[in-house]
C-alpha cells in the first residue's frame, strides 16, 4: 500500500503519481519521472496512489515529515487529493499535468511537458491560493450542480481515454441539446435566491480551457485565488441556442444585461434543489445536493513558474 511507503527525510520530493495517468503506461511513466526529477539531483520518492484514502495517507505523512513538495503526477483529481493532504500546511503542491482537462496547470501557468513541468517542481516559486471546501473535501477550481455535473458523469474512463478532453463534449452531447431545468435555491453568505436555472458553479478560479482547442472560458467576471471569496455561478439555458449564445458572452467575458447568467461572491454558500441534481467537485462527480461550501483563505500552496 502507498501508505507504507517510507518519507525519509525533509529535503525530499514525494511524487504521488496516478497509476491510470498517461493512458495507464505508469512503468514508462514512473521512468521518465525519475529521469526528470534525477537530472536535477534532487532526492525523491514516487508514490502510486491506488484510493483516496490511501493517497491522503501518504500525502499527510509527508506533510508530517515537511517533505520539499508534494508533486502531483495526473490530472486534476491528482492535483485536488494533494491540495487536500497539504492543506493549511507549509509543503507546497507541484503539478505534473498528466490528465484530460489539466485545468489547474491552465490556470497557473504550468507547462504541460514533462521536462518543463519538472523544472517548475524543482526551481518554481510558491504561491498561496484559496483554497473551497465541501465537507471534509477541498476544490482550487470548481464545484458545481445540475448540468456540469451531469456532463462530468458521462464523460466515462473509455471516452476520454478514445477522446481526450473531447470526451465531455461526447459524453454530455445529450444533456446540452436538451438542458433541464431544476428549482435552486441558494444562500451566499446572507443573500437568498430562490430561482429554476440548469447548473450552479461555485468557482474559486474561473479558467476553463478545452484541451488543444484555441479556446478559454473565464466563467465570472471577478473569479481570484486570492481574495477570500467564492464566485457562484448561476446559468438558465432554456434550450440549445440559449447554451449557445451564452456560451459566447463567456467568451467574450460579456456577463451583464443577461437575465440567464447571475453572478454572486461570498465565503458561505448552500445549495439546494427540487428534486435534487448530480454534483461535483474539480471535476470529479460527488454526490447530489444540497452542497455546502465555504472558502478557507491562502490555505493551499502551489509551485508556479518563476
Amino acid at each position: 500500500m502507498a501508505s507504507d511507503y517510507p518519507i525519509s527525510d525533509s529535503d525530499r520530493y514525494l511524487v504521488l503519481l496516478n497509476p491510470n495517468a498517461a493512458g495507464g503506461q505508469r512503468d514508462a511513466l514512473r521512468r521518465r519521472i525519475a529521469g526528470a526529477l534525477a537530472s536535477h539531483r534532487v532526492p525523491f520518492d514516487i508514490v502510486e496512489s491506488t484510493s483516496v484514502e490511501d493517497g491522503l495517507r501518504v500525502v499527510r505523512a509527508a506533510v508530517e515529515a515537511k517533505c520539499k513538495a508534494v508533486v502531483a503526477a495526473g490530472g486534476d483529481g491528482t492535483i485536488a487529493l494533494a491540495l487536500r493532504g497539504t492543506a493549511g500546511s507549509d509543503v507546497p503542491v507541484a503539478l505534473l499535468p498528466f490528465g484530460t482537462g489539466n485545468q489547474l496547470a491552465l490556470n497557473f501557468g504550468v507547462p504541460v511537458s514533462l521536462e518543463d513541468s519538472v523544472r517548475v517542481a524543482v526551481e518554481g516559486v510558491v504561491e498561496r491560493i484559496d483554497l473551497g471546501r465541501i465537507g471534509e473535501e477541498y476544490f482550487a477550481l470548481i464545484a458545481g450542480a445540475g448540468l456540469d455535473a451531469e456532463v462530468m458523469a458521462s464523460a466515462t474512463s473509455e471516452l476520454k481515454s478514445r477522446f481526450g478532453v473531447l470526451a465531455y463534449f461526447v459524453g454530455g452531447l445529450k444533456h446540452v441539446i436538451t438542458p433541464s431545468r431544476t428549482r435552486y435555491r441558494i444562500v451566499a453568505d446572507d443573500e437568498e435566491i430562490e430561482i429554476e436555472a440548469s447548473m450552479v458553479l461555485l468557482a474559486n478560479a474561473g479558467i476553463i480551457g478545452a484541451g488543444g482547442l484555441p479556446v478559454e472560458l473565464k466563467v465570472a467576471p471577478r473569479t481570484s485565488f486570492q481574495d477570500g471569496l467564492l464566485d457562484v455561478a448561476i446559468f438558465s439555458p432554456r434550450h440549445l441556442p440559449d447554451m449557445a449564445a451564452m456560451l459566447t458572452r463567456v467568451v467574450f467575458q460579456r456577463y451583464a444585461g443577461d437575465d440567464r447568467m447571475i453572478f454572486l461572491q461570498a465565503r458561505r454558500i448552500t445549495v439546494e434543489s427540487d428534486p435534487p441534481v448530480a454534483a461535483q467537485i474539480d471535476g470529479e462527480p460527488r454526490g447530489e445536493t444540497p452542497i455546502e461550501a465555504e472558502i478557507e483563505p491562502l490555505a493551499g500552496r502551489i509551485l508556479v513558474p518563476r
